[in-house]
């Protein structure tokens, strides 16, 4: 605090433009220094255009424009100023090395966001929502991270805390003025208010598997036997051929993993070692990681050779599977059906069932379109509401859950107030986490280090 910090805010390389962003009681300072011409009373939000020197020498570096924003009216509620020139790789770090040599120091990785959550201008959920717009694979995370970086994430656990915040306040006035006579009444009504809080906490604590999935994408596993279309489909469903696809079995030792997005929502597929009894220890390493990559998954496709009746080892794998969410794929449904859905619902009752000819490129759509009916109706019929999706959130409000129950559970066993009060204090305290108003620096200096340097 209190440094003039500076950075490069524009991916390295070559561009159309190029950024250096200096935040800092020292910024204005340093734009005088370096552009030519600068006039001597420089208006907030205009544009000036002109020439990049090196102060020693007047040597030009680049053509620019720079724009002054004066504090609190930036980004980081500081005297910001940013230099937009050409986006050449030499050019845009000699700018810095001016900036820097003329009194700035290197920003470090998200310091100008931890200035603006430092000053006040936003909550910490809404700085993490910074690098998720960032860093967003698809369109939904980008709209849910947006939702966030507005606010309002922040807005409802504020809510919520000053639930908790008047429950403590007037058990602080029973435990002060205490009267005997009232004491259970006082419980019965603290563990009435305390339930309502509970329920808004377990409202967000519902969001959060579909969250994760939303941010990072399902985890889908394509396994099977060798040679009854794993890469195939996976060639499908990405549009191009990435899996090598031959009649010969086992040609799939190792898993490949690839990204896509089905109505913006990101899809993490993995093709996976075909799962049959071997003696080659290299495809036995293959195999073990398609077990591995099954128990990670969000979603198994299973697929079958739909011509052919189910083997022991078919029946082996749905077996394996059972209790996870699957999607069984009844393939080579141009040669004949031997396997009928209710053999498959048998084993497992809850799977989800298609049938494809992906040789005939015919049935990838219908998997596609199942995938996205398990999974984007759920989410997006969460959309109105805050969606968790950060395991750090998820973790502040599970810590706060738990001590929230375990304050009305000593309310109904009669417990003290003050033993009760604890636990609300506790609940209190691992929310504001979310929001900053309790985060330690170890907190901080996690969730800043993630950012990228220039943000």
């Amino acid at each position: 605090m209190g440094d003039t910090i500076a950075a490069i805010a524009t991916p390295q390389g070559e561009g159309g433009i190029g950024i250096v962003r200096i935040s800092g009681d020292d910024s204005l300072n340093i734009m005088k220094k370096i552009l030519r011409p600068c006039p001597a009373e420089v208006k907030p939000r205009y544009a000036y255009y002109g020439n990049i020197v090196n102060p020693e020498n007047e040597n030009i570096i680049d053509e620019a424009i720079c724009l002054y924003m004066k504090a609190p009216h930036s980004y980081t509620c500081e005297d910001v100023v940013e230099i937009q020139a050409h986006g050449g790789i030499v050019s845009i770090r000699l700018i810095l090395r001016t900036v820097l040599e003329c009194g700035a120091r290197m920003a470090e990785p998200g310091e100008f966001t931890k200035l603006a959550f430092l000053n006040g201008r936003m909550d910490l959920a809404q700085a993490e929502a910074v690098i998720d717009v960032i860093k967003a694979k698809s369109e939904m995370p980008l709209q849910i991270a947006e939702r966030q970086l507005k606010g309002r994430l922040g807005t409802e656990i504020s809510e919520i805390r000053e639930s908790l915040r008047d429950v403590l306040a007037q058990m602080a006035v029973n435990i002060d003025f205490p009267d005997e006579d009232i004491e259970q009444v006082e419980s019965q009504r603290f563990c009435e208010d305390l339930s309502k809080v509970k329920e808004k906490v377990q409202n967000l604590l519902d969001t959060c598997d579909n969250g994760r999935i939303a941010k990072e994408g399902i985890r889908v596993a394509i396994v099977g036997k060798p040679n009854v279309g794993k890469s195939s489909l996976m060639n499908a469903l990405l549009g191009e051929n990435r899996a090598i696809v031959t009649n010969i079995p086992g040609t799939t030792r190792d898993t490949i993993e690839e990204s896509a997005t089905i109505h913006g929502l990101p899809l993490v597929l993995t093709d996976t070692a075909g799962i049959r009894e071997t003696d080659d220890v290299i495809e036995q390493m293959g195999i073990q990681k398609s077990h591995e990559e099954m128990e990670a998954a969000d979603l198994v496709v299973l697929v079958l050779d739909g011509s052919r009746a189910l083997s022991p080892e078919d029946v082996e794998i749905l077996k394996q599977n059972k209790g996870q969410r699957v999607l069984v794929v009844l393939n080579k449904n141009d040669l004949g059906e031997a396997v009928s859905q209710d053999e498959v619902k048998d084993i497992i009752p809850e799977a989800e069932i298609v049938q494809t000819s992906l040789l005939r490129l015919n049935g990838a759509d219908a998997v596609t379109h199942r995938i996205q009916e398990m999974f984007l109706e759920g989410i997006q019929n969460m959309q109105e509401r805050n969606i968790v999706t950060s395991e750090r959130h998820r973790d502040a409000l599970n810590r706060g859950m738990e001590s929230i129950v375990d304050g009305m559970n000593l309310l109904e066993m009669g417990e003290s107030i003050e033993i009760c009060e604890l636990q609300v204090h506790n609940a209190y305290e691992a929310l504001g986490e979310i929001i900053g108003e309790t985060a330690g620096d170890e907190i901080l200096d996690t969730v800043f280090s993630k950012f990228c340097l220039g943000k």
